[in-house]
């Protein structure tokens, strides 16, 4: 006579829990697969290896914490609700990044999806990301008179460094032409337009000579890259 489903499930859950904990379960076990049909597994899922966790803004490998909604006197500026993101995909950042769920979200992406596959081909290790600037409430560029950054909204981050496990620091300011990382460098800025509204780097317009400015916001003409 064949054990009920619901007792089955109960029987694999429990069996799960003897080994310290209730683990996903395998998608390629035949178990896995029964149980996903039954109940379907949601929580986010870091990259593998990564050793990532934490699940800020509900992205299983994006860590950090909630605060306070920012406001300013200065019209345009501020970010409600706000996140402060600490590390990414396991990868530390210099200072904690303040940003709006969207930008964090779309840092994750660019991390698992752009920097780590243009890096992979080096067989190089990330263990930090130098973030020169995050929330400011500022004009773009310092210009007086000029319209709000994305800066000043939460919706922006810029990233000057990257440091690997090797020992070695990639900077864009030194790495982006002339260097063995000169490739990925390319790769993974390219790789960033459409992860991002705006992407912009060397030879943009002068302003990002020596870093990566990464934003969310949305243009007519879809993401605005250079």
């Amino acid at each position: 006579m064949r054990k009920p489903l619901a007792g089955l499930l109960v029987a694999v859950i429990l069996s799960g829990c003897s080994g310290g904990g209730v683990r996903a379960p395998d998608e390629g076990s035949s178990v896995g697969r029964l149980i996903g049909r039954v109940i379907p597994f949601t929580g986010g899922i870091a990259s593998r290896g990564s050793g990532a966790a934490g699940n800020l803004c509900g992205v299983a490998g994006l860590q950090g914490q909630t605060i306070a909604p920012i406001s300013s006197s200065t019209n345009g500026c501020g970010v409600q609700p706000p996140v402060q993101v600490t590390h990414v995909d396991g990868i530390s950042l210099s200072q904690p990044a303040t940003l709006d769920c969207a930008t964090a979200t779309a840092l994750h992406r660019w991390v698992t999806q752009a920097m780590r596959p243009a890096l992979r081909r080096d067989g190089t290790r990330v263990s930090r990301l130098r973030v020169p600037a995050h929330y400011a409430c500022r004009t773009r560029n310092h210009r007086p008179g000029a319209r709000i950054s994305e800066h000043g909204k939460g919706r922006a981050i810029d990233i000057s460094a990257i440091e690997l496990a090797n020992g070695d620091t990639v900077t864009v300011r030194d790495d982006w032409a002339g260097s063995r990382y000169s490739r990925a460098l390319r790769r993974m800025h390219q790789n960033a337009c459409g992860i991002f509204g705006t992407t912009l780097g060397p030879g943009s317009d002068g302003m990002h000579e020596n870093h990566f400015h990464y934003d969310t916001a949305e243009h007519r003409g879809g993401p605005y890259c250079r």
